[in-house]
């Protein structure tokens, strides 16, 4: 299937690992320009060589998102290094287990900066370019926002917010043709959600009791399969799909987790 996005520019926050890396590869793929953004600069640059030396078009901005002034820098540096913007995928964030007693008020905002503020930063300084491109935004939200976990509100409020704003500016946009959705993934093997195993006495154990949970092949999801959901949403081929939250999970969220 030609999703029509070659030559299309698309910004993804958080796009050097895990599931923005599998985005920006799938970019890659269909011959659009993926920009990675992100703070872990070595990540960073050997993706973007991997990229080039296979022949494919890529940039890559060293930001911290947290930063106002980073966010805009990052939409002007694209603007000037590849003439428009078509897609932002806004998917950077750190579930960073700010719960109700283990964070305080302050942590709880420190949260939101992390995970919400530069959504709204990134779409408020990406719109003008996006209006001349009759381009899309996909946001990344969590299956936390859903369910809950505990622990977490600071990670699940953002989530929250994010659903709600997609249907937000899925209003506000619709005079401009410009198609705002949340792709929402649940249990995805990424080297964050490792480094959260790691932290149990027996990793692959903690594993099993999570993937038993998993209705559609007891497995994971895996960042391609997120990523191919992203890129038909930004597509040419979803252009009558706006305002909605499309969920990548193996019926984590919506079957129930008890079938055999």
């Amino acid at each position: 299937m030609d999703l029509q996005l070659k030559g299309k520019v698309v910004l993804v926050t958080g796009g050097a690992k895990g599931i923005g890396a599998a985005i920006v590869r799938g970019c890659a793929a269909e011959e659009a320009v993926a920009i990675i953004v992100d703070q872990d600069v070595e990540s960073g640059r050997q993706l973007r060589l991997e990229l080039e030396s296979a022949g494919k078009r890529a940039g890559f901005i060293s930001a911290d998102l947290t930063s106002v002034g980073d966010c805009s820098s990052t939409v002007q540096q694209t603007l000037r290094d590849f003439g428009r913007l078509d897609v932002l995928v806004n998917n950077a964030g750190i579930n960073d287990r700010i719960g109700l007693e283990s964070g305080d008020p302050e942590k709880f905002v420190g949260s939101l900066q992390r995970n919400l503020h530069h959504y709204y930063n990134m779409a408020h300084f990406a719109v003008a370019a996006l209006k001349k491109s009759h381009g899309c935004i996909v946001n990344i939200a969590s299956k936390t926002a859903f369910t809950g976990q505990g622990g977490t509100s600071g990670y699940v409020a953002a989530k929250g917010a994010i659903l709600a704003l997609t249907r937000e500016w899925a209003v506000e946009l619709l005079p401009y043709g410009i198609r705002v959705n949340t792709v929402v993934p649940a249990e995805v093997m990424t080297p964050l959600y490792r480094q959260w195993l790691a932290t149990f006495p027996d990793p692959e154990e903690k594993l099993r009791e999570i993937t038993v949970k998993i209705p559609l092949g007891k497995r994971m999801t895996t960042p391609d399969e997120i990523a191919a959901t992203v890129l038909f949403v930004m597509s040419a081929k979803a252009h009558h799909v706006t305002g909605q939250h499309l969920f990548v999970d193996g019926g984590y969220v919506h079957l129930d987790r008890a079938l055999p």
